[in-house]
């Protein structure tokens, strides 16, 4: 009998998790920046475009700023590169402090 109540147990949080998994679709408008600098770029004599693709070249992940809140930017390198720098809106899954990008336009 503990067997099937372990198993029933289980069972209900595996779909509640793949539930909650399943509303984390968003659209989020930020700010694209870089993971190591955040909303402050500290590159003298850079742009905030400049400084974001000197840190990506150099390792760090793009970034996505929304207020004080940094998140880590995951999709296409190339089309997030085209708006570094650029406030934009992003369609994507949240999942903690990642965002996993379905689209990214130019914020209006």
């Amino acid at each position: 009998m503990r067997f099937k109540s372990l198993a029933f147990g289980t069972a209900a949080f595996m779909l509640s998790a793949s539930f909650a998994l399943g509303q984390a679709a968003q659209t989020l408008t930020g700010t694209v920046s870089d993971s190591m600098c955040g909303k402050k770029h500290m590159m003298a004599g850079k742009t905030a475009a400049e400084c974001t693709r000197a840190c990506v070249k150099e390792g760090s992940d793009y970034a996505l700023v929304v207020g004080d809140k940094v998140y880590t930017l995951r999709g296409d390198r190339a089309a997030i590169d085209k708006f570094a720098g650029a406030k934009v809106t992003v369609n994507g899954k949240l999942s903690g402090s990642t965002v996993t990008m379905a689209s990214i336009k130019a914020a209006p």
